[in-house]
């Protein structure tokens, strides 16, 4: 332990004892005990910590790699129609249906407008 041996130990021991007494002595063992057992605890906090970030760059890193993830601003844009999610025929006469109901369900004032800039 530090290079100390244990009658170094028991000098350092004597020599506390005689400086803050008998009934100090416990108080102060006590608070360096807790003192020690929260420096563990916070390293410890820290090195697991630690490892958690490590393993989610390495997570992020291989999924990357994989093509799996995109990194931001190099989102790729989606278009349907080129990636051939969606047929453009079937999907302009989705449109008109649509517009169509849309027409019929509408209000007489509404529809009228509707289809007066339909025509044009």
């Amino acid at each position: 332990m530090f290079g100390i041996g244990m009658t170094e130990l028991l000098l350092i021991g004597a020599l506390a004892l005689m400086v803050l007494g008998p009934k100090k002595l416990p108080e102060l063992a006590r608070a360096l005990g807790k003192g020690f057992a929260e420096f563990k605890s916070a390293t410890d906090d820290f090195k697991n910590t630690l490892q958690e970030e490590t393993r989610v760059a390495e997570t992020k890193e291989r999924l990357l790699k994989d093509g799996k993830l995109t990194p931001p601003g190099t989102e790729r844009s989606f278009n349907p129609y080129v990636d051939g999610e969606i047929d453009a025929e079937t999907d302009a006469s989705a449109a008109n249906k649509a517009s169509k109901l849309m027409t019929e369900n509408a209000d007489p004032e509404k529809k009228q407008s509707v289809q007066e800039s339909a025509d044009v």
